[in-house]
Order: structure tokens, then sequence, then C-alpha cells
């Protein structure tokens, strides 16, 4: 198969795999937030995310158990009739079907994260990980986008439930594309008993156990902030046609611009110290926000705010990706690929659950100048990190 066509393939799948990702993480907090939801509920909407943090325990089913494609489309068949179900239930006061329903969406995203990141090992060659990597990222944050910033601008002029039946309709789509996606000749049954010695020897590797910490830290910062900054644009008068304009639509471009400066940047300097350079940046922007809310700043100081942190973060995501398919074995890239970005949806979910009490208890400003120093000890784990980076000459 071509090279141009695998790319095809790549940009589907990972904005079938950012989609829901967007739905979940940049729509629902306005969703609820909107209908008078606390800041400490919203918060505990990050615990949804356990499923991409424990799907590391039913990875080897994926590998082991059908077709890959069958695997997504089933995934995205299954989030499709989920979330045209949401607008049934009661927003202002989420109850048990409410977070039901939202956990099997977040359960059948992460099985489909699974069998998506193991197909596209699958389907590049040696040599075709680094610009399918630039397609894939890409391919995300336009899914963000769409999930995220234009679902929101939608709602402010179809309504919520319109929103999410046009989710709904989007998410079946891509199911049918998945259909189609080319058959990969993977032997059936690889991943049974020989994935556990494997997985067991890499853990066993020196220093091991700081890459673990170090993937489960890094981005740390972001993750406590994240979930608290759109209600902080509510909170300050601003309207949700600007949350999705400017934070989310404008921002992931922002993102993706980062990503692509970083990518260059991790190549030509090298992944060390790239995961310097770049994580540093992206943990100072968070002070910007910061800034603003002890400023007082109005809404062309929190747009400037939001681009910043945008861009760096595109930044930090290009080093932090390359270094997690950099220490990835290939012969069992789709388990411990899956192992490395549970612990990092691990972060993602337990700072984002804490976020909300402390965004009421601390204050915006003191709260964001917390999410700064919580990105910091990262940067006590480097040396032992480096041991396991090979950079290559630019």
């Amino acid at each position: 198969m071509k090279l141009g066509r695998k790319l095809w393939w790549v940009s589907v799948l990972y904005f079938a795999e950012g989609f829901p990702f967007g739905v979940a993480i940049d729509n629902l907090p306005v969703y609820f937030r909107v209908h008078g939801v606390s800041l400490a509920d919203i918060g505990l909407l990050s615990l949804l995310g356990a499923p991409w943090t424990l799907k590391v325990l039913w990875a080897p089913l994926v590998d082991r158990y059908g077709a890959r494609r069958h695997w997504i489309a089933g995934s995205l068949g299954c989030m499709a009739a989920l979330v045209a179900a949401l607008p049934l239930l009661d927003p202002a006061t989420p109850g048990f079907w409410t977070w039901a329903l939202l956990l099997l969406f977040t359960t059948a995203s992460a099985t489909q994260d699974v069998a998506i990141d193991a197909y596209t090992i699958g389907l590049l060659d040696p040599g075709e990980e680094g610009v399918a990597n630039g397609v894939r990222v890409s391919a995300y944050r336009v899914a963000l986008v769409v999930g995220g910033g234009g679902l929101v601008v939608l709602a402010g002029t179809t309504g919520w439930r319109a929103v999410f039946w046009a989710a709904s309709a989007i998410l079946f789509a891509l199911a049918l594309a998945a259909l189609r996606v080319p058959a990969l000749a993977i032997r059936s049954g690889s991943g049974g008993r020989a994935w556990w010695p494997s997985l067991r020897a890499w853990i066993a590797r020196p220093g091991a156990l700081a890459v673990l910490a170090f993937v489960l830290i890094y981005k740390l910062g972001d993750a406590a902030m994240a979930p608290m900054v759109k209600p902080f644009w509510l909170d300050r008068g601003l309207s949700v046609e600007e949350i999705g304009l400017v934070s989310t639509g404008v921002g992931v471009v922002a993102s993706l611009f980062g990503a692509m400066l970083g990518g260059v940047y991790t190549s030509r300097s090298g992944m060390f110290r790239a995961l310097w350079v770049l994580g540093l940046a992206q943990a100072a922007s968070n002070l910007g926000y910061a800034a603003v809310a002890m400023a007082d700043g109005g809404r062309y100081a929190i747009y400037s705010a939001s681009l910043l942190e945008s861009f760096t973060g595109g930044l930090g995501t290009a080093a932090f990706l390359s270094f997690l398919m950099h220490v990835c074995d290939k012969q069992q890239a789709a388990t411990e690929y899956a192992l490395l970005s549970a612990l990092f949806g691990l972060t993602r979910s337990v700072a984002g659950a804490a976020s909300g009490f402390a965004a009421a208890r601390l204050g915006y400003a003191d709260f964001f100048v917390a999410t700064f120093v919580l990105a910091l000890p990262a940067y006590a784990l480097l040396p032992w990190v480096r041991g396991w980076i090979r950079d290559r000459p630019a």
C-alpha cells in the first residue's frame, strides 16, 4: 500500500479517535455549567476518564480476538447510540443514568483508542512513523475543533439537543468508514499469553519505574488546569460562542502550529532537550491564566492567555508523543503504548477530578499558579529517563 493511502486512513482514524474525546473534554463541561451544575461536580466528570486509564487491562483482547477494524466500528456505533440518548436525561441534575451513559461512552472511546493505535502500528512500515505522527496529531486536533468548539458554537444557535444528535450522526458515519479500512495480515491470537512476559521484561529494564513516573506526571499541570478553563471563561462573563470560536476553535489551530513547530524542534535538537525546553514552555503558559485572573483582565487578555496555552500545549505534546512512541518495543507496541497512555489518562482523571474542589477553595488565580507548580516535579526525573532516549543526529 502506498504511503499516501496509509496517511489518508491514519487521518480518518485519528479524527475518529479525537472526536469523542472532544465531546467529553471540551463539550460536556460547558453543557453542564450552562445548566447550573457546580464546579465540583464538573471536576468529578474527569473520573469518567477512568476507562482511558484502565484500557490496558483489555488491550490484549483487542490484539487477540477479531479484526481491529471491527473493534473500531463497533465502538463508534456504540458511542453514536449513547450520545443520541444523552439529551433525553436532565442535565441540571445529573444522576445515576447520566453518569452510567457517559461512563459507557468513555469506555467505548477507550476501546476504540486501543484498536486504532494497534491498527496504525500494524499499518506503518519502519521509517513512516514520523510523517504519520504529524498527520495523526493534525487529524486529532481537527477532531477536537469539531467535537469541542464546533459543536459548542452550534449549541448557541440550534440548542444542545441538536448538538448531540449531530455528534451521533458523525460517529455513525465514522463507524461506516471504519468498516472500509484495509484489512491487515496480522497473526490472530498473537496477543495471548506472550504479551505479559514481554511487558514484564520491559518494566524490568533499568530506569523503567522512572519512565513510568515521568509519563504519569509530565503533563500533570495541564491535566489539572484543563477542566477549569472553560468554567473560568463562563464565570468571567464570556459567551458560549466565544468559548467555541476562540478557546476551542482558534486555540486548536494554535496548538496545531505549536505541534508542527515542536516536531521540527524535537527532530533538530533531540528528544531530551525538547522534553526540557518545550515542556517548560508548556508549564509556564499556565501562569498566563493566573496573571489574567489576578489582574481581573478582560476578554482580550483571556483570549491571549488561551492562545498562549494552546500553542505551548502543542509544543509539549509533540515532544511527549514522540517520547511515548520512542520507548515502546515494536513487537509489543500496542500493549505497551496502551499502558503508557493509560498512565497519562490516570493523571488526567485524578487531577481533573480534584480541580473543581481546588479552584473553588483557592480561587482561580491561586489555582492556576498551583497547576504550574504541579508541572515541575517531572523534570527531576529526566536524568533517569535519559538512558531510554537514543537521539539521532539531526
